[in-house]
């Protein structure tokens, strides 16, 4: 129901924007987090789950893998922040991010 550029979701609406290795596949990355983080709520998150670009053992193409580095940077630009990386997956990293003023949930992520 989306577009390339925009989730078509009502602003504040979402408490959670899971992306599960969806994220590097975005033709307009940038368009699309920026409306995406006006969809999340004042204490809202965005999760990205994505193959870790800096193991080159993971079997994949490179196109297909990020960097945690790489996801902070993209993440920054559109006004968030990170909040905790779950390093519990073989071949993934799983980042929370939100709003720089949200209120931070010390268990959002549990091992």
């Amino acid at each position: 129901m989306g577009t390339a550029t925009h989730p078509n979701l009502p602003e504040a609406s979402i408490d959670v924007a899971l992306m599960v290795d969806a994220y590097h596949e975005f033709e307009w990355p940038r368009e699309m987090m920026e409306r995406v983080v006006k969809s999340i709520a004042p204490d809202g998150r965005v999760v990205l789950l994505e193959y870790r670009g800096e193991n080159p053992l993971i079997p994949i193409k490179r196109l297909h893998k990020m960097t945690q580095k790489q996801v902070k940077r993209e993440m920054a630009a559109v006004g968030l922040q990170w909040r905790e990386t779950f390093d519990g997956l073989p071949n993934q990293h799983l980042m929370v991010f939100s709003r720089p003023n949200a209120v931070a949930n010390p268990n959002f992520v549990k091992e």
